[in-house]
């Protein structure tokens, strides 16, 4: 099968039910969260099942339906455009998924810390006039750096010490990627994202850590996800949110 993705697909398209429903009971909503992000990771084109990005020389065009001619039925081929860091021109890829991938079968769940209302947090949020762009790192860029949109500040004091984030425009939504002391010892390494909802015009935002999210490169390496700029790094550990995926040991059938 062969379809076309949007640009810039490594990041993380938003749950449908990522906010709970004014008066559903907080903990029920996370819990219906959790079995959409399980359903979102393995699905036929989720996080699990994409087995390569292939580069393409400049001036190619994609063609997913000849990268696609002759394999199996169970591989969907989709096509990626990016703009190069450094020169500022459009990149293309062609990316490979597989419904029948081995990181699918393998995969138990995802480990996630309980439930805490406490780690539901209030936070300014002040509009930036004009596009201002923020410098992110991506994993795979061996140190440099993309810019990408900030529209706005995220202000709040956590544990008596005051923060001022940044999560970029996501395709319409308002992405954090933050690091914590968790990272590398009970979460991924790299941090976690965590989608904030916001309202056109108004000032306030909530940042619900109990939905931080491994990202796509916590899942394959075919990703190149954004890390954590230095003002998105948290000084006390987030014990709130996904953890990391937990594979089956040998021998676990499938269920």
């Amino acid at each position: 099968m062969t379809e076309t993705a949007p640009p810039a697909d490594d990041h993380a398209a938003p749950l449908v039910t990522a906010v709970a429903p004014a008066g559903a009971d907080a903990r029920t909503a996370w819990e219906a969260w959790r079995e959409e992000r399980r359903a979102s990771v393995t699905a036929p084109t989720g996080n699990l099942a994409l087995v390569e990005t292939r580069p393409l020389a400049r001036g190619e065009v994609p063609d997913p339906v000849a990268a696609g001619a002759g394999l199996p039925e169970s591989v969907t081929v989709t096509v990626v455009e990016r703009t190069e860091p450094v020169s500022g021109a459009p990149e293309h890829f062609l990316r490979f998924w597989d419904a029948e991938a081995p990181a699918i079968h393998s995969f138990e769940r995802i480990d996630t810390f309980p439930y805490d209302p406490a780690w539901v947090l209030d936070a300014a949020y002040t509009p930036v006039e004009g596009a201002r762009k923020v410098a992110f790192e991506h994993i795979r860029d061996n140190g440099g750096t993309r810019d990408l949109v900030v529209p706005g500040d995220i202000t709040l004091t956590v544990d008596g010490a005051p923060y001022t984030l940044s999560a970029f425009d996501d395709d319409g939504t308002l992405l954090l990627v933050f690091g914590d002391p968790t990272n590398g010892d009970s979460t991924y390494g790299a941090g976690r994202f965590l989608f904030v909802p916001h309202e056109t015009g108004s000032d306030r935002v909530t940042l619900d850590f109990n939905r931080a999210f491994v990202p796509p490169c916590g899942f394959s390496d075919q990703y190149n996800c954004p890390m954590p700029p230095r003002q998105n790094r948290l000084h006390l550990p987030v014990t709130a949110g996904e953890k990391l995926p937990v594979t089956k040991e040998p021998g676990t059938p499938a269920h």
